[in-house]
């Protein structure tokens, strides 16, 4: 199948979408995705599954009690679910299967930094996960068979959930939509809202597109444990204006106000905290083992591609960008790395953000600064060399 985003229907608008829908309210987009049934078979997920860094889970229903499995797992263990009532569910499916890559492309219109994941799951008939909450928002496009969708209210962290050791399952649910989704229809749902999947058949096959929500605290802790890092011991509260006459026990207004002023400054410095944001936000969900082969030289990469050799973006690496206050260069961020860039190597940048599919050949890396800047984004592996044909 070629890996290429399916085409939204001519009837969908995304500005009309972001507009009136986004993080407002649930809306169903019927053959979203005409003719598309997704390119995984169950028997190619399950493959998936085999393998330890791939994170990877079984939900089933017993009785009246929900039971969880982490993978890995093997064929054997698959075979052992019982018929009925079961989900496989595998995430980062995008990092491992380019076609499924492809469908995360077709989000694109929000920003890059937004889309996590896409998880695929499989599910036989009655299976499910049970109903539930999420803390992000999430298209749920619909592959292959037939997914009924029952979606509630809006819940927070007072709504009541069940005791449940490994699963986060609502206590009460009360649906206040029911759709059921066939291949190529999407679901989406903004964050937290109550929703209950369950399978039609037994070849039910959904793809979740999840969105980056981090929470106020996450950031703020990301934020703390960059500043231990690169703050200044030299930066410390100071009182040079004393009073004499101020009572010793009480920590005064001003005294206050020096403290909210040292720790304010550690924000006001925009450049700074652009820089550790875009650094945070470009970091891959599942970092990737060191690199067993030396990094090649720009010499080694010029002979290469001179061979005919092409390379092109790691699935897993994340690319962004930050503009330059002044002037037409601008910093590329890859899996939390800073790459600045100018002239050739700032429009090589600004390809490889744009084209998640971007095939870089001599051609391409004339420049000797494009060449630098691809040399190095090997050595972090994010661009690998593509396998040449026969």
């Amino acid at each position: 199948m070629a890996d290429t985003p399916p085409r939204w229907h001519a009837a969908f608008d995304a500005e009309r979408f972001l507009a009136r829908d986004w993080q407002r309210r649930p809306r169903l987009i019927e053959r979203a995705f005409p003719d598309w049934q997704g390119p995984l078979a169950p028997a190619e997920l399950a493959r998936l599954t085999r393998d330890a860094d791939v994170e990877s889970r079984v939900v089933w229903r017993a009785g009246r009690d929900w039971r969880l499995a982490h993978g890995p797992f093997s064929a054997a263990q698959l075979r052992k679910l019982p018929p009925h009532g079961w989900t496989l569910l595998v995430q980062a499916v995008d990092q491992h299967v380019p076609a499924v890559r492809a469908l995360r492309d077709a989000f694109r219109f929000l920003p890059d930094w937004r889309v996590d994941d896409v998880m695929v799951s499989h599910a036989v008939a009655n299976g499910g996960v049970g109903p539930h909450y999420d803390q992000y928002d999430v298209f749920l496009v619909q592959g292959r068979g037939r997914r009924r969708w029952r979606v509630g209210g809006r819940c927070d962290a007072r709504t009541p959930l069940r005791d449940h050791p490994d699963l986060r399952l609502l206590a009460r649910f009360e649906a206040r939509h029911e759709w059921i989704l066939e291949p190529g229809d999407v679901l989406y749902l903004p964050a937290r809202f109550a929703h209950d999947g369950v399978a039609l058949d037994d070849d039910c096959m959904t793809y979740s597109v999840g969105l980056r929500a981090p929470s106020r605290a996450e950031l703020v802790g990301h934020w703390a444990d960059h500043l231990l890092q690169q703050d200044s011991e030299d930066l410390r509260y100071t009182d040079a204006l004393l009073d004499a006459r101020a009572d010793p026990a009480e920590l005064d207004a001003a005294t206050l106000a020096r403290v909210r002023a040292l720790m304010r400054a550690a924000l006001d410095d925009d450049a700074g905290f652009d820089d550790w944001f875009a650094r945070l936000v470009s970091e891959p969900k599942y970092p990737r083992a060191e690199a067993d082969e030396p990094s090649e030289s720009v010499t080694a990469v010029r002979a290469r591609l001179a061979r005919g050799e092409r390379l092109a973006r790691h699935p897993a690496s994340r690319f962004l960008y930050l503009r330059a206050a002044r002037g037409p260069s601008l910093t590329l961020y890859v899996d939390g790395e800073a790459h600045l860039c100018r002239g050739a190597a700032a429009r090589l940048a600004l390809r490889l953000c744009a084209d998640t599919a971007a095939r870089l050949d001599a051609q391409a890396l004339r420049a000797p600064a494009a060449l630098t800047l691809v040399t190095a984004l090997l050595a972090q592996q994010a661009l690998t060399w593509e396998a040449r044909d026969g």
